[in-house]
């Protein structure tokens, strides 16, 4: 479900910016290098955790 509400929000946001003839703030490759590194941190927050706790421990 999140998935589908994910992709309603994004065409919407897409078609507001296409009624307002306003160009995206960044090129599309630049935006999906960016969303990369946005969950390859989300991912790697836990494995940090749990390699101080390890440390720690």
């Amino acid at each position: 479900m999140s998935y589908f509400i994910s992709l309603v929000i994004g065409l919407g946001v897409g078609l507001l910016y296409g009624a307002l003839d306003f160009r995206s703030p960044a090129p599309p490759a630049i935006a999906l290098v960016g969303l990369l590194g946005m969950l390859s941190g989300e991912q790697l927050w836990p494995m940090g955790r749990q390699l101080v706790a390890g440390w720690i421990s």
